[in-house]
């Protein structure tokens, strides 16, 4: 399998994973939403994806919350349902192994996700893999465990500092 492929599918399948966890319990509750009205019952990927796109940009979910319609309740109990994004799909065994070598894929859609620009990801991949058996400490590391050793790491880099300062 091409290797970009696979990078765009673990990309896409983390965001879209990552969306419907966060659907899980929204805000307002179940059904809040135009979107969700509109996709009512249906499930899968691409329904909630345009479920959250037309709630995200019409606004019609935070006028429902306010005016107490389209299925909206602000009295609904907030919540997170999802995983961890790095353990989604395989993704910390990926980051593990494209670490140790120093590059790969899953190392660079990691920097993206950190909101590491591209001109600083060669950087990235070369810190992070001189600091590997700090980050991927023992072989049953968390994914928060990674997330909040590669934030250390990169914090007392000079070139990559400014990154580890914004929420992951």
């Amino acid at each position: 399998m091409d290797k970009r492929l696979l990078s765009k599918g673990l990309i896409i399948g983390m965001l879209g994973a990552m969306s419907l966890g966060a659907q899980a319990d929204q805000a307002g509750g179940n059904g809040c939403g135009w979107g969700n009205m509109l996709f009512e019952g249906q499930r899968g990927l691409f329904p909630h994806l345009l479920a959250t796109t037309t709630n995200g940009t019409s606004g019609n979910a935070t006028f429902g919350l306010t005016s107490g319609t389209n299925g909206c309740d602000s009295s609904a109990r907030l919540g997170y349902g999802g995983r961890s994004w790095l353990a989604m799909n395989g993704m910390l065994d990926s980051i593990a192994e494209d670490m140790a070598q120093g590059h790969g894929e899953a190392l660079d859609a990691y920097a993206t996700l950190l909101g590491v620009e591209k001109a600083d990801r060669e950087r990235f991949a070369k810190v992070t893999h001189e600091h590997f058996n700090t980050i991927f400490s023992s072989p049953d590391v968390t994914s928060e465990q990674v997330l909040t050793a590669t934030l250390e790491v990169m914090s007392r880099d000079a070139q990559l500092a400014r990154y580890a300062k914004q929420p992951a």
